[in-house]
């Protein structure tokens, strides 16, 4: 795979989603959690999504129970719960591994085109985030306590190339 554009992940509901449709924009790729210490980023990702999604933001949210069992909900659980505390009206995909042998394939493709601290490809907790240029190569990774709105100059500097 060259870049996010060559992959095919599942949302919320189960339908497939090819990430070539998002082509030409700017992704914001977050693993999520209701029940974390970060989850209150819900509310800045769905700022960021109103702020920037009509220049071309997408912002896509990955539920994950890799991290204290802080996702345990089923897709139905997660999506209310997302919507009724964080009125989230970006895409929320099926919630998934980021680490380990039965990690998403697209996340395997983003910790190796954009390792953390010290050249780790490990994803450390919740809320890691990966900005994607409009041609779907990595631009950048951000750790969980980066808070969504320190991502807005980034994210239009991306939308202005």
């Amino acid at each position: 795979m060259s870049n996010v554009h060559d992959f095919t992940v599942t949302a919320l509901t189960g339908a497939p989603v090819d990430l070539s449709q998002y082509r030409g924009k700017v992704m914001l790729i977050v693993n999520t959690a209701s029940k974390c210490g970060f989850t209150p980023q819900y509310k800045g990702l769905e700022a960021l999504h109103q702020q920037f999604g009509e220049r071309g933001l997408e912002v896509l949210g990955f539920p994950c129970n890799q991290f204290g069992g802080q996702e345990p909900g089923d897709a139905d659980e997660i999506g209310a719960f997302c919507e009724k505390n964080y009125g989230v009206s970006f895409s929320l995909l099926e919630k998934i591994d980021v680490n380990g042998s039965d990690a998403e394939p697209l996340f395997k493709y983003l910790k190796h085109a954009a390792p953390g601290l010290l050249g780790s490809e490990a994803i450390k907790w919740n809320f890691t985030k990966f900005l994607i240029r409009k041609d779907g190569s990595v631009f950048k990774r951000y750790a969980p306590q980066t808070k969504p709105e320190e991502l807005t100059t980034d994210i239009a500097q991306l939308l202005d190339e």
